[in-house]
This record gives structure tokens, C-alpha cells and sequence, in this order.
């Protein structure tokens, strides 16, 4: 995960609560997960509504069962 183990990880997260506090990083938590999930919902109602994008998605997927067909074994 971008090159970073756990002591790194580990590290980071304790500046984090040292700038944060323990009663802030939840809050925080809680935001970025809302976000993330309001993301990931905008980009399938934006597919669903955007003519062609399933398509071109589909198109993609046959060129890839292609590509995997024509590789040697």
C-alpha cells in the first residue's frame, strides 16, 4: 500500500491523534467514510444517467476476454 508498512502507518496515526485528539478522530472517521460512499454513489448514478458509458464499458471487457484469449500459455 504505496510502499508504506506498518511501523510507517503506525506512525502516522499517532500524529494524527495528537493533532486530532481521540474525540475528534471518529468525527473524522465517520466524515471521510460518508464522503467516500457519496462519491462511489454520484459515479454509478452518473453511469447510469450518462448515455454510452455502459457501453464503452462492456466494449472494454471484450477486448480484455480478447487480449486474454490471444496471450500463449
Amino acid at each position: 500500500m504505496f510502499g508504506l508498512g506498518t511501523p510507517e502507518l503506525i506512525v502516522i496515526l499517532g500524529i494524527a491523534f495528537l493533532v486530532f485528539g481521540g474525540k475528534k478522530l471518529p468525527e473524522i472517521g465517520s466524515g471521510l467514510g460518508q464522503a467516500i460512499s457519496s462519491f462511489k454513489k454520484g459515479l454509478r448514478e452518473a453511469e447510469e444517467t450518462v448515455p454510452g458509458v455502459k457501453e464503452v464499458a462492456s466494449l472494454k471487457e471484450e477486448v480484455d476476454k480478447v487480449k486474454n484469449l490471444a496471450k500463449p500459455l
